[in-house]
């Protein structure tokens, strides 16, 4: 299985949770967009100093080959559904605890 594989996969995962299994539609709201645009731009920081310095390396059978900053297209999906699936799991379990 390839990280662009298991990458698109993760995005797709994470948007079934956000909307139809925990239902908090985090996806859906502009503070989320804000954020992330923050987010991603640390992420391309990081990635960027990670990749460019070659800390880390991918095995280019494994990647489409796409860099942005340096890293991976991939490394921006699998971040994507990192941080939703972060917070989408925060509002859900947020909103159980409340309701007690």
């Amino acid at each position: 299985m390839s990280y662009t594989f298991l990458a698109v996969v993760g995005v797709v995962a994470t948007v079934l949770i956000d909307f139809a299994v925990l239902r908090t539609r985090v996806l859906a709201r502009k503070a989320f967009w804000a954020a992330y645009a923050v987010i991603v731009v640390f992420q391309l920081m990081t990635n960027g100093v990670l990749t460019g310095l070659a800390i880390v390396t991918y095995d280019p059978n494994a990647i489409i080959g796409r860099r942005f900053a340096y890293a991976p297209v991939e490394d921006l999906l699998f971040g994507f559904a990192l941080v939703t699936q972060t917070l989408s799991w925060w509002v859900f379990w947020g909103r159980r605890l409340q309701r007690r």
